[in-house]
């Protein structure tokens, strides 16, 4: 094959033959994959900011670490609604706590509180309260799950509703199921696994309990649900919890309800296949 810039020599440019047309091409793919290689993997640390709260019971303002939404992607969810994010696992971070009164709450739920429940913290939890410093940049699924157990103290003791009770377990439950899994990636006892699982299911009851008392008690949304999402969530912890009739029976609520969004009736539809 002739070079193909054979006649150029006449314009006064030497050892064209030489020239290779996509030397340059696989130079730039070898540079541009050189950088691809070099750039930073994204951390958990680098997904998070630290918050500004101002606590509502003892006015100490305080900073807490918290999930950047915009850069996180979701991944899919589990089929109890526990969602599940690349990179870091964004449950660890909703539950804020005060390192000064000892108050703690969800995220959604931390600036409600009156004055009576101000009081019942205050006397009850305040007063013993130590407060022990995360040690990290990053919240470990042992800081997450401390976390959520002073909230779910605080909403018993502030007398909560049976939404906010059930919704906390169930946060918890979450966490000890995502320990679970990142134990069962490395090496692990498989005792302390089966005690995580056992652990997972008891709130899990827990959940499906307060839910439940709360369904015809409580207006809706609740916990950011509207009922026929509820009705679900109660039929897979029901499923979950080896609670099978009663699992059905809310199942079918959502599958006979004409006003149900798709997207719900389709997971209940699947989960009926399951039962």
């Amino acid at each position: 094959m002739g070079n193909i810039f054979s006649g150029l020599e006449s314009l006064g440019f030497k050892d064209v033959e030489k020239v290779d047309v996509f030397q340059e091409n696989e130079k730039g793919k070898g540079a541009a994959a050189s950088q691809q290689e070099k750039k930073p993997e994204t951390t958990e640390e680098d997904l998070l900011f630290d918050k500004s709260y101002t606590c509502p019971v003892c006015d100490y303002e305080f900073k807490s670490k918290m999930v950047r939404t915009g850069k996180v992607h979701l991944s899919g969810a589990d089929s109890d609604l526990r969602p599940k994010y690349v990179g870091v696992d964004s449950l660890k971070y909703d539950a804020i706590l005060c390192p000064k009164c000892g108050y703690a709450a969800l995220n959604r739920y931390f600036n409600f509180v009156m004055a009576s429940q101000a009081k019942s913290i205050t006397e009850k939890i305040s007063s013993t309260f130590k407060y022990q410093q995360e040690s990290g940049n990053i919240y470990t699924y042992d800081d997450a799950i401390m976390r959520h157990k002073m909230a779910l103290l605080n909403t018993v003791v502030k007398n909560g509703k049976n939404s906010e009770k059930a919704y906390t377990c169930l946060k918890m439950a979450w966490l000890l199921r995502g320990k679970a899994e990142m134990l069962q990636q490395g090496e692990h006892k498989k005792e302390e696994v089966e005690a995580l699982q056992k652990e997972e299911k008891e709130l899990l009851t827990k959940a499906f309990e307060g839910f439940e008392a709360a369904f015809d008690k409580e207006d809706f949304p609740m916990c950011g649900m509207d009922q026929y999402t509820m009705m679900y969530l109660l039929a897979e912890l029901a499923r979950r919890i080896g609670n099978t009739d009663v699992a059905k029976r809310y199942v079918s609520r959502v599958l006979v309800a004409r006003d149900a969004q798709k997207r719900i009736k389709d997971k209940a539809f699947d989960l009926k296949e399951k039962l």
